[in-house]
């Protein structure tokens, strides 16, 4: 339960922070290896194209700080064993 928040929390900051600074990687060499055309139609009043990089880079970050979390937790609670 705690990494599913750890993941939304980085998520969030991170779509956040990219809808900011675009040129935050990896979003956009995501979005341009899948092959899909650029465009600007608006949704929710910003590019579409930047709101799909924007939550490319909030799942890429993300997943890397659960991860952390979960093995840091992990060898928390194997050292406490020991």
């Amino acid at each position: 339960m705690k990494g599913a928040i750890v993941f939304l929390s980085v998520f969030i900051i991170f779509l956040l922070i990219t809808l900011a600074y675009q040129d935050l990687p990896p979003g956009r060499s995501l979005y341009q290896r899948l092959g899909v055309p650029e465009t600007e139609y608006p949704v929710l009043g910003v590019p579409a194209t930047l709101l799909i990089e924007a939550v490319f880079n909030g799942v890429v970050y993300g997943v890397i700080a659960w991860l952390i979390f979960t093995v840091s937790h992990g060898m928390q609670k194997k050292g406490k064993r020991e």
